[in-house]
């Protein structure tokens, strides 16, 4: 069978440990005996990183930007334990940071369905895909253990000159804590771009919510945001697609997830979307079943999984030991990323082989063939508990049946 051919580049991000050891292996099985396809190549091995003082990682944003489309492995991001472990210069930055942070981009989690995985939710019948704005709020907060008694204040001291803007917080008869949160508005405005180009990149409706009854100045800004952008660029587009974008509070949001069937994007501030996205993780079933895609404002697309570099499986494969690693969300990596190439290269043949590939991969677990952490939660039984590499050879066997 002549390989399907990729017109253009797509940027490769290589990372850690186990995972590293699966993206080979899904290369060698899965991709390349199908497909002729230009990768540039970043490896963001950790040692790499160090060794280019983390310039590797800049470059491959920046690729991304050139080419649009990017596909990324787990990385580590070290602390003062990883740091002694592979001998680095530093505790690095987090590379998924870094590359959102030159992308300027937002970061939608979704779930990967299989028919006997059944969701906790019972209602829910498609993915919900989770939209976090990784900005701001509490992650960059400034923080005071108050000793006792005294006037808390926020301050606002214009750059220009002119009379501060203070208010009173609290004012302290004994100990306690006060807390400082900020935003601004091209951030807030970029994080709604992301989220109404994804929308309709997947023709699905869209719900943000905050809680503007009770935050009138700062989650009111967000509505604002959201509802100006929404106005300006994307009104006509949604209804083009037939797709709706619903604002409502964060408690009316999370009681309508819960009663709902699936099927949308839900845009959550960075706190809300820190917490949605592990409950829906866990909910649908497994980490190793979540998909992660970064989304720029100006349409520049990077895949990822969800999960981290399964570290104790890879300490097992060292030692010589067979693991029974997932590998679901390295495999829809790669494919929403080859989808996405070829949906902008005109190329339906590479946009239906990443569907083919999808489809064998769901029909291996389907069939009652899967990996150990699957097999604790399928219904009916697992018929087969395989190990990583056993698994990727069936998703393998049955891709080459289907093309």
């Amino acid at each position: 069978m002549p390989k399907i051919v990729v017109k253009n580049p797509l940027v490769e991000i290589d990372g850690d440990e186990m995972t590293r050891i699966m993206w080979a292996m899904i290369k060698d099985k899965l991709l390349l005996p199908f497909l002729d396809i230009p990768l540039e190549y970043y490896d963001l091995h950790v040692s790499n990183r160090d060794a280019t003082e983390d310039q590797v990682t800049k470059d491959a944003a920046l690729a991304i930007r050139r080419h649009k489309v990017g596909v990324k492995c787990a990385t580590i991001t070290p602390d003062a334990k990883r740091m002694d472990e592979y001998k680095l210069k530093k505790q690095w930055k987090s590379p998924n940071g870094t590359i959102r942070a030159m992308l300027d981009g937002t970061v939608f989690r979704a779930p990967i369905l299989v028919g006997n995985v059944r969701p906790v939710v019972s209602g829910w019948k498609k993915p919900i895909v989770i939209g976090r704005h990784a900005y701001g709020d509490v992650y960059k907060n400034a923080e005071i253990a108050v000793p006792g008694a005294g006037k808390a204040e926020i301050v606002f001291t214009p750059a220009g000159g002119g009379e501060p803007i203070r208010k009173t917080i609290h004012d302290f008869t004994a100990p306690g804590v006060i807390q400082g949160l900020h935003n601004t508005d091209a951030s807030i405005e970029s994080f709604a771009k992301a989220c109404f180009t994804f929308a309709l990149d997947q023709k699905i409706d869209l719900w943000f919510s905050t809680k503007d009854t009770i935050s009138k100045t700062y989650d009111a800004r967000f509505r604002e945001v959201f509802q100006a952008v929404y106005q300006a660029g994307y009104d006509a587009a949604f209804k083009q697609a037939g797709i709706e974008y619903f604002y409502t509070l964060i408690d009316d949001a999370v009681a309508r997830v819960m009663k709902s069937e699936g099927g949308f994007l839900w845009a959550c501030k960075n706190y809300d979307g820190d917490v949605m996205s592990d409950m829906l993780a866990s909910a649908f079933g497994s980490l190793a079943m979540m998909t992660s895609v970064l989304v720029s404002p100006d349409g520049c697309f990077e895949y990822e999984a969800a999960h981290g570099t399964v570290q104790r499986h890879y300490y097992k494969h060292l030692a010589g030991e067979k693991t029974s690693s997932n590998g679901m969300a390295l495999i829809f990596a790669w494919t929403g990323a080859l989808r996405k190439r070829g949906e902008l290269d005109a190329s339906p043949e590479v946009v239906r082989f990443a569907d083919t590939l999808e489809k064998a991969a769901i029909a291996t677990i389907e069939a009652g063939e899967m990996t150990g952490d699957m097999a604790r939660i399928a219904e009916p039984k697992a018929k087969a508990v395989l190990n990583t590499e056993e698994f990727l050879d069936a998703v393998a066997s049955r891709l080459r049946s289907m093309l």
